[in-house]
This record gives structure tokens, sequence and C-alpha cells, in this order.
């Protein structure tokens, strides 16, 4: 068996990594590389492989990192199963339509930045391609095992991350010899609202693990519920707002049920809750349908709420005229829009409105990367350049820690315990991180691994 890696080796995004076996191709995970959009453009722009040898690509999860290039393949020439969780499949499809606006956009954008008489530059799929990916998606459920061929049988476990996330188990057969691979996909972080914990899988021949948080423990978790109660009340008491920005996948949800136990519990001011992010809302609508896939928490909540993403007070926003209409109201109110570290979308219209009012508390619930506006909010900038316009902030900033998704190195360590007592694994392969994360998870399982733990960089390939 081969194993080539062509993305997410030595960077973060790009998830693609091709598995060899016999005559057969298997492809895991085909994500965008994200970053700087010229840059990412050109990465975006190959895919590494040919599609039509292709026989099957599997699917770890919706996030746009792992399958936001699945309608390129298909424009190739690609016509095999995509492989995935129902709910995945459900994510997917909103997370692929969004996409194909995007990349309508940044090839508006990028066209406009050419030297004379350079080609213009298209989209790298459309709406036609999103529509034939759908096509293709073979939802298998969680926890059994599936026949692929008469040489290979899949089986997803559930890796907590976002909903539908799955880690990958193969068993595939080769001259004789079967071999178990697992694929962590992304793991998730325990005790995250609404989703399990990552189910933890025997050991095997080899082990493909994402590395993202592998260097650093997640900041104690806050009471959140709290926390957020005593935000709002702060804020509604002076007459202002509170602006939350949110990722539309996960994030918006968890705020939503959050809110929605604390209005069944009579703890929510009598203050207007809107969710303004119309992909938010579409994903919420899957959430409405995989309900059975979701916490205990969650499960109790049903047995009395028939729908913990909705209370008295909560609409949910679609039009832009909608929106816009927010930021004239004179009342106190909660606003929850994308995106969560505040680059784009209808959240820094918002921020624009609300920054320079002392009044109103902008609450950031994620992770703020170096040299957005949501790190500079958080860093307390005198002022923000918003849409080449300098805005004082003298609004509150307020930080909620413990809603991050990823598996930190703790969660990795307590889901390496299951492989070291089922026999551990023959070849460690670390990706999807950089920097520390794949060095301190590579000294993490050198006791686990039977070879030195390996840390790939793109195009990198290996017989195992």
């Amino acid at each position: 068996m081969r194993i080539t890696f062509l993305g997410a080796a030595g960077e973060v995004t790009g998830s693609q990594h091709l598995l060899e076996i016999g005559e057969r191709r298997i492809l895991l995970d085909c994500g965008l590389f994200q970053g700087h959009r010229a840059e990412s453009r050109a990465k975006n722009e190959k895919l590494f492989c040919d599609p039509k040898t292709l026989d099957a690509v599997i699917l770890s999860h919706a996030h746009m990192d792992h399958c936001g290039r699945l309608p390129c393949l298909v424009r190739a020439g690609y016509r095999g199963p995509i492989f995935c969780t129902p709910a995945s499949a459900d994510v997917a499809a909103i997370m692929l339509e969004d996409g194909a606006k995007i990349q309508r956009e940044d090839a508006k954008y990028l066209s406009r930045h050419l030297n004379p008489g350079h080609p213009r530059i298209e989209p790298l799929y459309d709406d036609e391609d999103v529509a034939r990916t759908r096509k293709l998606f073979e939802e298998l459920n969680y926890a059994e095992w599936h026949d692929l061929a008469n040489d290979v049988r899949l089986r997803f476990q559930d890796a907590g991350h976002i909903l539908g996330s799955a880690i990958v188990e193969l068993e595939v057969h080769e001259e004789g010899v079967s071999k178990r691979v697992i694929f962590s996909g992304d793991l998730g972080h325990r005790g995250v609202p609404l989703l399990r914990d990552p189910i933890r899988v025997d050991g095997g021949d080899v082990l493909i693990c994402e590395s993202t948080y592998g260097d650093r423990i997640h900041p104690p978790r806050d009471d959140m519920q709290q926390r957020l109660i005593d935000v709002i009340r702060h804020t509604a008491s002076r007459g202002g707002r509170v602006i939350i920005p949110a990722f539309s996948l996960g994030r918006t949800q968890n705020v939503v049920f959050m809110l929605n136990n604390l209005a069944n519990a009579g703890e929510l001011p009598a203050v207007q809750v809107f969710v303004d992010s119309p992909l938010s809302n579409r994903i919420t609508q899957v959430y409405r349908r995989h309900l059975h896939l979701l916490d205990a928490e969650l499960q109790r909540v049903l047995r009395t709420d028939r729908d913990p993403f909705s209370f008295p007070g909560l609409t949910y926003i679609q039009t832009p005229q909608e929106s816009q209409a927010l930021n004239r109201r004179k009342d106190p109110f909660v606003v929850i829009a994308a995106s969560g570290m505040c680059e784009s979308g209808r959240v820094v219209h918002h921020i624009k409105h609300a920054a320079a009012d002392e009044r109103n508390t902008i609450c950031l619930i994620g992770f703020q990367a170096e040299g957005t506006l949501g790190r500079r909010i958080q860093d307390g900038a005198a002022e923000l350049r918003i849409y080449d316009r300098l805005v004082p902030l003298r609004a509150d900033v307020e930080s909620i820690t413990g809603f991050s998704g990823h598996a930190d190195a703790q969660d990795f360590r307590w889901w390496f315990e299951r492989l070291a007592a089922t026999g551990g694994v023959g070849h460690t392969f670390l990706v999807h991180g950089e920097r520390g994360g794949p060095r301190a998870l590579a000294e993490m399982l050198s006791d686990i691994s039977n070879e030195p733990p390996i840390i790939p960089q793109a195009g990198d390939s290996f017989e195992v």
C-alpha cells in the first residue's frame, strides 16, 4: 500500500491523502487550501492526482478545508462514489453551494487586479459542479462496516468535531495480507455543547492523524451559559446591543442552544435575539434533521422542548434589508452573525455600527487569528479600520472560552490511550498541522507507534 500526501501536509488546510491499494486508488478528503486569496487560488487550481483514475473518495467531514474541492474533482472528470455520513452529506451540500458563490466573488476580485491582457480568472467551480457532486454522495451511518469492494471495507465513527464528522476506519486486503488504516479526520474537543465526545478506536497498521492543536491545551472552559447571560444582562441594563461573531457551522448553533436553555429556565432578559446569517439558518435546519446525533444534554432537553433552536424572542434574519434594519433599532438586542473572526459577512456591518458606543458589547467566542479584525478587537485597539473608515472602539469587549471544536493535547492523549491498549499502531503520519503541533504529537506517540512518527510534506509518498 502506498500513501501520498497531497494537502494538509506541513500545513493546516487542503486535506487530501491518496491511498493506493493494489490497483485501487482511494482519496481521503478533497479540501480547499485557505489563506491569502491569490496564494490559495494557485494551490487550489491543482488537484495533484488524476480524478478519472480514482475508485472512491472518503469524506471525513464538511468543513471546506476537507470538502471544498470536491466539485473541482467532479469538474475534472471524477464520477465515482463520495462516501460520508448522512449529516456530512447535508452539511457539505450547503457549504459547497455557499462556496460556489464565494468562488464567483473571488474570481471577480482577482480579475480586477490582473495586468492588461491577462485572461479573465474563472471560478474554480460553479453551481452545476456542486449539483453533480451532490449526486455522488453515498451516505453511511456511524459504527457500521460497509464493503466498498471485495478487498476494502469502511466504517465511520463519531469524531465529535462538527455535526456528521467522522473518524475513518479501513480494513484492506493486499496480496494476502490484511491491514487496518485509521484516519482521524479532525478530532473534537471533549465536552463541547451539542456534540458527542470522539469515539476511541482500536490500534492498527497505519494511523493518519491530524495535529492542529497537538502542542497546546485549550484555556479552562468558562461556565459559558453563565458568562453569556451576564454579558446580555449587563449590556441590556444600559440600553446597549450585544454583537456575537460566530461561524455559521457549529458556533451559531451552540450559542442558540444555550440561549434556548436560558429562556426555558426563565433567565433570559426580555431582549430580542437575532441570528443574522442565511448560511447559519440553513445549517440549523440540518441540525434539526439530525438531533439524534447530538449529545446527552440535548436529548434531555428534547423531553420537554421540541425545538432546542427556537424560543420566544428569537428571529432568524434572511434578507439584507432585514439585516440593515437592525442597526436602526433603538432598543437593546442580541445579534449573532458570521463570520467568527469578523473578517467578512454581516457581522462586520454590525460591528461598524456598534463599536463606537460604550453601551454595546462585542462578545468573542472563538480563536481570533493574527491580522484579523476580531484579533484587533480582542487586543483592545483604540480604532478599527472597517471598509476604509476608522471607527473608534468604545464598546466593551468580552471573550468566552470553551467553544473550540478541535482536540487539544489532553484530548489527543486520552484518544491515544485506546490505541496503546489495543496493540498500538505500525506507521504513524501526522498531518493537518504546522510548527509545534505535529512535533508534540510525534513525541507523544513515540511509545505507541512501532515506527518513528512521520510528519510528511506535500507530495511525500510512502510504502507501508
